[in-house]
């Protein structure tokens, strides 16, 4: 029988990391077509996604730089291909993942998956349908009444929209992630209640830190949403909190965990 040398160990061990290596770049490959077969699609109706992004504002946009129109097409068609691509980007990442975890795990990998999809559409929609509107025409009525004539740019106008829908739509992530960690044990609903003054101070900071200006009224246009959510989170923890438990039974709860384990872990 041949003696086990350190050569046959690190070859042992070199080959399931060149699978999975293959296995990730298999996948970024499959998501990197997906999003670029999408943003070629989405440039062919750049004209129709800005003037849909245009609503709040009734004159039209101009643009200064001679390229300047064409870099808003691109990246107004990249976001929608991303979003677009958000399934598969999802899907591809479950598949990768899956022989990783255990059967418990599996059970609720997708659902929440797709709730944490569901949490940032429902941010973007919130964004786009109730504060954009509320946010364009405060700025824009507010230059008027001075007697100043509005001329938006489509860069900056496109910049000014992506930044707020995806300030909103991961914002929207707050009440599952806060669930989350207060099922996994790693927060309670007692030390957010304590800490909710400093919440509300730091969702003012962030508030000043993501929105595009820094004036009052937008800080406030956030910064509410995320109190909001953060009562949500709240709530949340709550209701699907994990009770502490002593060390023996938490030991108990370890072994028959371990027991039912089956995944293989990467």
């Amino acid at each position: 029988m041949a003696a086990f040398s350190p050569t046959m160990a690190m070859n042992s061990l070199a080959h399931p990391l060149q699978r999975h290596i293959r296995d990730i770049k298999r996948r970024l490959l499959i998501v990197g077509a997906t999003i670029m077969v999408f943003f070629v699609v989405a440039f062919s109706y750049s004209s129709i996604l800005i003037d849909w992004f245009k609503r709040p504002f009734e004159d039209d946009l101009i643009f200064y730089a001679p390229a300047e129109a064409l870099f808003a097409s691109i990246k107004i068609s990249f976001l929608a291909a991303v979003v677009a691509s958000v399934p598969i980007i999802l899907y591809q990442f479950w598949k990768f993942l899956e022989p990783a975890l255990l059967k418990k795990e599996q059970r609720w990998a997708v659902p929440l998956f797709f709730l944490g999809l569901g949490f940032f559409v429902l941010g973007l929609a919130f964004c786009n349908l109730v504060i954009l509107p509320l946010v364009i025409n405060f700025f824009v009525t507010f230059g008027m009444d001075r007697a100043i004539t509005p001329e938006l740019a489509v860069g900056t106008y496109v910049d000014f929209n992506v930044k707020f829908l995806l300030a909103f739509g991961f914002a929207f992530e707050i009440p599952l992630v806060v669930s989350l960690l207060a099922r996994a044990g790693v927060i309670q609903a007692d030390v957010l209640i304590q800490f909710r003054k400093h919440a509300a101070m730091v969702a003012l900071i962030l508030s000043a830190v993501i929105t595009p200006d820094a004036t009052m009224f937008t800080m406030l246009l956030m910064a509410v949403p995320l109190i909001i959510l953060y009562e949500i989170g709240i709530w949340g923890a709550k209701a699907f909190g994990r009770v502490p438990q002593p060390a023996e039974e938490k030991s108990e709860l370890n072994e028959e965990d371990s027991a039912d384990g089956d995944g293989e872990k990467i």
